[in-house]
């Protein structure tokens, strides 16, 4: 479905937009670093605990010797009820209506506000779309989007002793 946005036009005239209210969908998975702006992303279709849990154990392969912080929130398939949790992964649970704090919505942000005023003839134009998007994001770009001074002087402080 097309996500109408903003746009820059002379004064008085109305931009067109083509639209088309098809609706189908699919779902990013992601992980980003405020500190090196490494990223880990998958697209699935779906969200449930399943496939979060699937989620988090291919996550703890990618550079198995890190340890990660991943950051969640209270949506649903979050729920951390009879999953298990890779030894190199904490969850961060942060509260309630604050996205602000969660640097993958800062990355779904960015991306949203590329996605508006595009049409897509299929979902596999939109995959590819995606996938580019996603892929072209540099880690300087990930570092800005991300950077959360809260996250950035936590980790400072624990390594700078």
């Amino acid at each position: 479905m097309t996500h109408t946005g903003r746009c820059l036009t002379a004064s008085g005239i109305k931009p067109i937009v083509k639209y088309q209210h098809r609706f189908s969908s699919t779902y990013l998975y992601g992980s980003y670093s405020p500190i090196n702006g490494d990223s880990f992303v998958w697209e699935i279709n779906g969200v449930v605990t399943v496939i979060f849990e699937s989620y988090l154990k291919h996550f703890s392969k990618y550079k198995p010797k890190e340890f990660k912080i991943v950051v969640i929130d209270n949506a649903g398939f979050h729920s951390t009820k009879n999953i298990e949790i890779p030894e190199n992964i904490f969850l961060l649970r942060i509260p309630p209506y604050s996205p602000e704090l969660n640097p993958s919505e800062q990355v779904w942000q960015f991306i949203k506000n590329r996605y508006k005023n595009q049409k897509f003839e299929n979902m596999d134009k939109l995959r590819i779309w995606l996938h580019k998007t996603v892929c072209n994001i540099s880690s300087d770009q990930i570092k800005s989007i991300t950077g959360n001074h809260h996250y950035l002087d936590a980790f400072n402080a624990a390594f700078s002793s």
